[in-house]
């Protein structure tokens, strides 16, 4: 690789396997709404929360959907009737999203000063992707572009001795979609080639929508939260699908 690329990473599913600590955050946080919730997530629940995984684009929503599984929701339900549902469960508890948002925010907070190192530990990277990103800023600028707050990803690229500028984190702080991220990058890395690795289909399907992306290379993570018909309709577009091993070779 030369220093003509500008890499853009999501985070989770990409870089870090957060599916048990979102799901348990997602629980902890429910609690707080409703009251029959027990303290203390079922280990079943958590296996169930990552078969649902991929329908999850912000970390709020984790919150919806373990309320769903613990009302006795079929993956299968939670798949086809998520928005349905949620906004249902959204109605009941008389919040917001942003009051979701908040309360999912806190909640990992409280964790994370009760227990740093039990919260870290939830939050792997996957094998390889520590070294790969160790050594990544010597071959070219490397930003995360992901909708998890920017706090929670600076925590976790720390405790794996990755320093990344705040500056290079595009979270759910900045309120900016993934595609302005993109725009953005563009125009402020002339000449440069934008290569976007995510691992969720719908993201790169409207990236292929904007014309003024065109320039960008996509990449779909397989070894993501995505479904196996997400991966048959990814080979019918004009994208790379690849394999975690392929991202640690380029």
């Amino acid at each position: 690789m030369t220093n003509s690329f500008i890499y853009a990473l999501d985070f989770d599913g990409v870089l870090c396997d957060s599916a048990v600590e979102t799901g348990m955050t997602g629980w902890k946080a429910a609690t707080k709404l409703w009251n029959d919730m027990p303290e203390s997530v079922p280990p079943d629940l958590i296996e169930r929360f990552r078969n649902v995984r991929p329908i999850i684009e912000t970390g709020y929503e984790a919150i919806l959907a373990m309320r769903l599984l613990f009302l006795g929701e079929s993956t299968d339900a939670v798949f086809s009737h998520f928005g349905e549902k949620a906004n249902g469960l959204i109605n009941e508890a008389s919040v917001s999203i942003d009051d979701l948002k908040n309360l999912f925010g806190e909640t990992r907070d409280l964790w994370i000063a009760r227990d740093l190192d039990d919260w870290v530990d939830r939050n792997p990277l996957f094998e390889g992707v520590a070294t790969k990103l160790q050594k990544l800023w010597q071959l070219c600028p490397w930003y995360v572009v992901t909708t998890k707050q920017e706090r929670f990803v600076k925590q976790i690229l720390q405790a794996n001795a990755i320093e990344l500028a705040d500056e290079r984190i595009f979270g759910l702080d900045r309120k900016l979609s993934k595609v302005d991220v993109l725009a953005s990058l563009l125009e402020s890395h002339p000449g440069k080639t934008i290569h976007f690795v995510e691992d969720r289909l719908p993201t790169l399907l409207n990236v292929l929508k904007q014309d003024r992306l065109s320039s960008v290379q996509l990449s779909f993570a397989l070894w993501g939260y995505n479904t196996a018909e997400d991966k048959a309709l990814a080979e019918q577009q004009p994208f790379t699908s690849i394999h975690l091993n392929d991202f640690l070779a380029f």
